[in-house]
């Protein structure tokens, strides 16, 4: 589709007051789904982001990896099991687990940053004991509760212009490897943070009154209204953990949580400076 000249200088003119109200504050999105193994996405993603990062806006990437995941422990003749969608680590799935997310996932979402003019940097739970955990459940193995973020890491390489690019494992004070669920991790940093808003990048357009109709997308909720939403079923199986992480965000003094469709391309900046939105907006009330 052909661009006027009169419909750029419009998204520009829009995007201003988004870029007053965010500039030098911290947004918090975590990543992962469709939109990281797709990988003209992937580049779109990271497009998007390096564009906030340039126009003032603090960003923390938060991200997991599992199709990455399983894929390896394929190679290694693992089977990956699930319960509670969460899933099951033994000593060996740890190690693994650090080694995908730690090492490859999150070196080559450093190296797209830095290719796009980016100062990033990779961290783990480990790096200045950033996520301390424990062992959530002994028939999980090495799935981790957080106990502590210590954002001092994050917040250093803030003031230094850094875009922080962290992978979702914690550690404990005997130096076990845990793996921990992506959209806890980002509520919990977000929260430490006080981050003016986060935003989660799903495989589903938002909350929708029917799961079958995208026209009924609800684009702003209440926390106080979620419980309603889980008795009319609108929000249900697996969105349900999901929408806690949000509302446990808000609850740690987040204004703002996003849950937007990580499919779209450029989905991070229509959410985030233009009128329009796609996704449904959680807030405290």
């Amino acid at each position: 589709m052909e661009i006027s000249n009169a419909l750029r200088g419009k998204v520009l003119v829009e995007a201003l007051p988004y870029i007053q109200k965010y500039s030098g504050k911290i947004v918090v999105i975590k990543y992962g789904g469709n939109a990281m193994i797709n990988e003209e996405l992937k580049d779109a993603v990271m497009g998007d982001i390096a564009l906030l990062s340039l126009i003032g806006i603090k960003v923390v990437l938060v991200h997991g990896g599992g199709p990455e995941i399983t894929d390896m422990l394929k190679k290694v003749g693992k089977k990956s099991e699930f319960v509670d969608g969460l899933r099951v680590t033994d000593k060996e799935t740890a190690d693994i687990v650090q080694m995908v997310l730690a090492g490859k996932v999150n070196k080559s979402l450093v190296a797209l940053l830095g290719r796009l003019g980016c100062k990033a940097v990779g961290l783990c739970g480990a790096d200045g004991a950033l996520i301390t955990a424990k062992a959530m459940d002994k028939k999980l193995g090495f799935v981790g509760e957080i106990t502590d973020v210590n954002p001092e890491p994050i917040n250093d390489l803030l003031a230094c212009g850094y875009i922080p690019v962290i992978s979702t494992t914690g550690c404990d004070s005997d130096g076990n490897v845990y793996n921990i669920n992506a959209d806890t991790a980002a509520a919990r940093i977000a929260g430490v943070l006080k981050a003016e808003s986060m935003i989660s990048m799903t495989d589903i357009a938002g909350i929708l009154r029917d799961m079958n109709d995208p026209s009924t997308l609800i684009p702003k909720i209440y926390v106080s209204d979620i419980p309603q939403l889980v008795n009319e079923g609108i929000i249900s199986g697996g969105m349900i953990p999901k929408i806690d992480c949000c509302r446990e965000a808000i609850r740690r003094g987040v204004k703002r949580v996003f849950i937007i469709d990580g499919r779209v391309s450029h989905s991070l900046l229509i959410e985030t400076l233009t009128d329009e939105g796609l996704g449904t907006m959680f807030v405290q009330g």
